[in-house]
């Protein structure tokens, strides 16, 4: 019986381990101030730490996550993308709570601007 009770306690501590459940999609809009609000559907599927899935890439398509990872119910990733020559990386790092996401970015190579508030969004997974 204690062998039961400690096989279902490791059970339980390597989940909260190794992450949520953030497998699905998941959807929100981003508002930048400049225009109308972005529609943000993802995609997301975590095998053990490891975090994949998709972001959206504009018109319609996705781009694939990069580096994702999952420790508890923090998740980091990236998206890289060009526009016309330009190669672009955004660095994404969240906070799951349930059927919210609430996350921030920031762009590689880009420094913050003065005064500028930390560029934030909050995903709601599609049931």
């Amino acid at each position: 019986m204690k062998l039961c009770a400690l096989a279902l306690s490791l059970f339980l501590v390597a989940g909260f381990a190794f992450g949520a459940d953030i497998d699905g999609k998941w959807t929100g809009q981003y508002n930048s101030g400049m225009g109308d609000p972005m529609q943000m559907d993802f995609t997301f599927k975590a095998d053990g730490a490891k975090l994949t899935g998709t972001a959206p890439g504009g018109s319609g398509a996705t781009i694939p996550l990069k580096d994702g990872k999952i420790d508890g119910n923090k998740v980091s990733f990236t998206v890289e993308t060009s526009m016309g020559e330009t190669q672009m990386k955004f660095s994404y790092k969240g906070v799951l709570n349930g059927d919210s996401l609430d996350l921030s970015f920031e762009m590689a190579g880009m420094p913050p601007m003065e005064g500028a508030a930390p560029q934030k969004f909050t995903l709601k997974r599609v049931k």
